[in-house]
């Protein structure tokens, strides 16, 4: 139940989609108080790729700079360091995950998705601004990484998932059977550790349940993603479905102030921008959805060389040598792609993973030792098995190629025999290799199951099992650890203890199914009222507690009188009460840790009885 079990829980797996290199630094120099933008400055120029697309999206037609930005300073200037951290950070997190670890998951549909939703949002929020340009990039690019967390750290099980769910639905209700988390849950709780502001967080589980009445800022930056991903869901589909889908997509900009003749113009922009932006940072956007395919689920089915030989990547620039040699290995049982040049061979074992690569010494534009190079310089990269073909024995120029990553070499011009033979010896190795990373997989299963099952235990030992919030022991436990946060953080801390008013009559008169009834439509409504970081829970009967960290008296006693309110103008369905259903709210509060946990409870539960025995349907606060 906790979320920092649970997020540390599934991050033990080591295979959590994470932030990396310069986007890491940057995280870690923002923690600091003393962070400034020079210091940031300083870090990015040391990434060139980084440095570029900052500048092109400072530049760009979402930002709608007044003047041409040349400078990283000024774009960051322009932009805001935060912006800068989470936009270097969804960077990061597209250059590290393209490797296909479950089978069943569409990685290009799941990202060219993901990149047209962010050029979608980042468009809307031009003509309504709500977040800075960059932030709802960023947001647009991130909105769904829990698939992509749960495509990387349970691959088989969650391809055995997407397989069987027919929709959107019934996936969220086998990823929640299954790892006792869905995808969406599991997005919040990532950009939340990622230090997303609450108006992100608020408006992505506002999106998530499609909800996105009314007029407050998370509102209507809820309202924006809603349709972003409409117009996403549109420019990712084929003709066919698009005629389908348009009268839907003219309905949904009515209500989002487009004018018919304003949407096909906008709708192409976005799709220029979106083929502009997966050429700079290496997203695919020429896929297409059809009818039939499309359930909102990334599904790929894709069934890789299965023979007895080796996946084996040629890369030679003199093509009459490459075919004879291709053919040759072909006949020996191996499955051979050629590739001309050092580029398109780093290309192609990014997507496709040989298990061997012959490469020649000397190309151009990359040679055979650059490529070599590039490619272990990565982690997946160090464990292809190179063999180089070289015209040269002379020892340093060996000593040279074995430095760059190469594995063994083969003369030219190339004996045959010779050739095989160490293809035999590197196959013995790369052998070893996969039954080690077979093993490796099995433990992480092992260690996956093992946590799903331990989360599951514990869900049931802290999950009120009729309303499905935490129990009196959890809310117990975890009012303690949020006090000592608070305390050590000096921030404020607030409890709200309720109790629903003449609860005991619909018992007595309607009976304790009707009674159930009322108890768990009281507590969608508190849980659709919280915050992510707040936790309601129901201690027994008809009484609950809501922990609110940092939130200060005031703002705890206007997220009561939210609850109040809604309780009392959202009656449960179907049962005949005799008295509306209304609440009784007692709050507390403490801060630089005073009052103390115990005595924060005990001044809630007294302002609650102050409210019972005066008029109830109120809210009083401790004091």
């Amino acid at each position: 139940m906790s979320e920092t079990f649970n997020f540390y829980e599934l991050k033990a797996s080591n295979r959590l989609p994470s932030p990396s290199g310069t986007a890491l630094e940057i995280m870690k120099l923002l923690q600091r108080e003393d962070a400034n933008i020079n210091d940031v400055t300083k870090l990015i120029k040391l990434d060139p790729a980084l440095s570029g697309r900052i500048l092109q999206f400072a530049n760009s037609a979402s930002v709608g700079a007044h003047r041409s930005i040349s400078n990283i300073n000024d774009a960051i200037i322009m932009m805001g360091m935060t912006a800068v951290k989470n936009f270097a950070l969804s960077l990061s997190l597209v250059s590290n995950d393209t490797y296909n670890r479950c089978s069943n998951f569409d990685y290009t549909l799941y990202w060219s998705k993901s990149l047209v939703t962010a050029v979608v949002i980042s468009s809307l929020n031009g003509r309504e601004q709500i977040v800075s340009s960059e932030e709802a990039f960023t947001l647009g690019l991130l909105k769904d990484i829990g698939r992509l967390a749960l495509a990387t750290a349970w691959a088989e099980d969650y391809g055995k998932c997407i397989l069987d769910a027919q929709n959107e639905k019934a996936l969220l209700k086998l990823e929640q059977e299954n790892f006792a988390i869905n995808h969406n849950a599991l997005t919040l709780m990532l950009l939340k550790d990622w230090g997303f502001a609450d108006l992100f967080i608020e408006a992505l589980k506002l999106c998530f349940d499609s909800n996105g009445i009314g007029t407050s800022k998370v509102n209507r930056l809820a309202k924006q993603l809603i349709f972003a991903n409409t117009i996403a869901n549109y420019c990712i589909a084929d003709d066919e479905y698009r005629e389908t889908l348009l009268p839907n997509l003219i309905m949904e900009s009515q209500s989002n102030d487009f004018g018919e003749e304003e949407l096909i113009p906008f709708v192409n922009s976005v799709l220029k921008q979106w083929h502009d932006w997966g050429a700079i940072i290496n997203i695919k956007t020429d896929i297409r959805e059809s009818s039939e395919s499309n359930t909102n689920i990334p599904l790929k089915i894709s069934i890789g060389y299965t023979g007895s030989g080796l996946s084996i990547l040629l890369v030679d620039e003199d093509v009459t040598s490459s075919t004879k040699l291709s053919k040759q290995l072909n006949a020996a049982g191996h499955q051979v792609f050629e590739t001309k040049d050092g580029n398109l061979a780093l290309k192609y074992a990014l997507e496709n993973k040989p298990d061997l690569i012959i490469t020649n010494w000397h190309m151009k534009p990359m040679s055979g030792i650059e490529f070599s190079k590039t490619l272990h310089s990565s982690t997946w990269g160090r464990a292809i098995y190179i063999i180089m073909l070289t015209s040269t024995e002379e020892e340093n120029a060996l000593i040279e190629a074995f430095n760059a990553g190469i594995d063994d070499y083969v003369v030219t011009p190339v004996s045959l025999k010779a050739l095989l033979a160490r293809i035999r010896a590197g196959e013995r190795i790369i052998k070893l290799q996969q039954e080690v990373e077979k093993e490796h997989k099995d433990l992480q299963r092992y260690i996956a199951e093992l946590a799903v099952a331990n989360r599951r235990l514990e869900l049931m030992a802290n999950t009120d099992v009729l309303t499905g919030l935490s129990n009196r022991r959890y809310s117990l436990n975890r009012l303690e650890q949020e006090w000592a946060t608070a305390h050590r953080t000096h921030r404020p801390l607030s409890v709200l203890m309720l109790d629903l008013d003449h609860f005991k009559s619909v018992n007595d008169s309607l009976g304790h199914d009707a009674g159930d009834l009322v108890l768990i439509h009281a507590a969608k409504i508190m849980r659709a009222c919280t915050r992510p970081s707040d936790t309601p829970c129901r201690l027994g009967g008809e009484e609950f507690l809501i922990i609110a960290p940092n939130t200060g008296a005031k703002e705890a006693l206007l997220l009561a009188e939210r609850i109040r309110r809604t309780i009392e103008t959202h009656q449960v369905a179907n049962v005949p009460l005799l008295k509306p259903m209304t609440v009784s709210i007692g709050v507390a509060c403490c801060v630089e840790g005073l009052p103390t946990w115990k005595e924060l409870l005990t001044l809630s539960d007294e302002a609650l009885y102050k409210v019972k025995r005066e008029k109830r349907n109120s809210v009083k606060l401790a004091g």
